[in-house]
């Protein structure tokens, strides 16, 4: 999708860029956006930490990454923006190892064996709904409120100084210990995050986060909490009556809005930088705004069905907000938890840019518009199939690399253990190379 098409108000396209695998990232470009449903306030003051922090609070040394092969100090320079923000997954992975690898134990509600078996031609609810005051008295003890901070350092500031812009949004309980359920666009970038439940704020830490999915696994140091219990959004039917709970504007915590689920399996295309993404979503005309993103959308018998992230920003469209299912959504915070990272997903071990006007060809030395590979990973799947820094990429599976965002989207399009062909330019001839695809992980993220 064009992005002057692109009517979700959750749209990434300014906020990532590519990275070595392909995957979208954040860039340093200045500013948050969390989206569909999170504020963006900026605090005009500057602070001035030791250095800018990207992803989340401080964590251990991650594990040594591979070593690159570089194509020169104009490429690395052009880099510095997209090597940086790969930083940000640091905090995530070293999150997951400081607590371990705990799987998350789903709360469930009591039915009957009737109520079960019907719950693929009736209602997610299998009929046992409750009343709207029932199922908001429920669910709104694991509804919880979240506030970012981020120092953003441009060329505008004096060396060591930043401006510090600030977020919120929301997240929803799932384990009494503290893990609290997200999405990645919340809480991308930020230096400080802060949980709020009632009166009191804790400080969390990132578990892990994949913008791909949009789904964030944060903890706190809390005890005896109510995790939220998880439903089955396969079982979701059009029409039937469901909740969302969030945190609107970044200032109203704890509002609930009720509305039905609108459509199933709605296909959206997000521009994500270096990607497109398309995501299959919930669809639902509850009333969602900037500071639900993470919020939950629980179905009549009080469970978590989905979780807000995006609304339609089109002036005259009227409740099109979207959530992404729970089952999906589940299935990523347990690789997060366990992993730090969402297993299968592509790696091919490169980083790129995209050359489109004379200055920056010029800046780069090349003759030609395209896109180039700057670095190899060393030992990486790309290095292995002999691609080199300085190749103008040209095809892939015969498909026409003639933007940035087509590369990340066709290899994203695959999965670990894919062989892809891809065509480059290489010293005025046309080399054609066999890359099997390996799997992006904690260690080459």
């Amino acid at each position: 999708m064009d992005n002057e098409n692109n009517k979700w108000e959750y749209d990434y396209s300014s906020l990532y860029n590519s990275n070595s695998s392909g995957q979208p990232r954040p860039t340093d470009s200045g500013y948050i956006n969390v989206g569909s449903s999170g504020t963006n306030a900026a605090n005009q003051y500057d602070a001035a930490p030791a250095e800018p922090a990207y992803g989340g609070p401080a964590a251990p040394e991650p594990p040594e990454k591979p070593r690159r092969r570089r194509a020169g100090r104009v490429l690395r320079s052009v880099l510095a923006l997209v090597l940086a923000a790969a930083m940000g997954f640091a905090g995530g992975f070293a999150g997951s190892q400081i607590y371990g690898s705990p799987k998350i134990v789903l709360q469930s509600a009591d039915r009957s064996e009737a109520a079960s078996s019907a719950l693929a031609t009736s209602t997610s609810t299998g009929g046992t709904d409750l009343t709207l005051p029932q199922v908001s008295a429920l669910v709104s003890p694991s509804v919880v409120v979240i506030t970012t901070e981020q120092v953003v350092y441009s060329q505008w500031y004096w060396y060591g100084q930043g401006q510090v812009q600030s977020g919120a949004g929301s997240g929803v309980i799932i384990s009494d210990d503290g893990y609290i359920l997200t999405c990645a666009h919340v809480i991308e970038d930020a230096s400080n995050i802060t949980v709020t439940i009632g009166d009191t704020d804790y400080t969390a830490t990132v578990i892990g986060s994949d913008t791909t999915s949009d789904i964030a696994v944060i903890k706190i140091d809390a005890t005896g909490l109510t995790p939220a219990a998880v439903g089955n959004s396969d079982n979701l039917v059009v029409g039937e009556e469901v909740i969302a709970v969030g945190n609107p504007l970044g200032e109203l915590g704890g509002t609930v809005t009720n509305g039905i689920i609108s459509a199933l399996n709605r296909s959206v295309s997000i521009q994500s930088g270096g990607a497109v993404v398309d995501m299959s979503l919930i669809q639902t005309n509850a009333s969602v705004s900037p500071g639900n993103s993470g919020g939950g959308l629980f179905n009549m018998a009080g469970e978590l069905v989905g979780i807000v992230n995006a609304k339609s920003a089109d002036s005259e469209a009227e409740g099109l907000g979207f959530a992404i299912p729970i089952n999906d959504a589940i299935a990523v915070a347990q690789d997060l938890l366990e992993k730090g990272y969402v297993s299968g997903r592509p790696y091919l071990g490169i980083t790129y840019v995209a050359v489109t006007d004379a200055s920056t060809a010029q800046q780069l030395g090349v003759s030609a518009y395209g896109i180039y590979i700057v670095e190899v990973i060393d030992g990486s799947p790309a290095d292995q199939a002999g691609l080199e820094p300085g190749d103008r990429v040209i095809s892939i599976d015969n498909t026409e690399i003639a933007a940035q965002e087509d590369l990340g989207t066709i290899v994203q399009s695959h999965a670990a253990g894919d062989t892809i062909s891809i065509t480059v330019a290489r010293g005025g001839q046309m080399v054609t190379l066999n890359v099997t695809l390996g799997e992006q992980s904690g260690a080459n993220s």
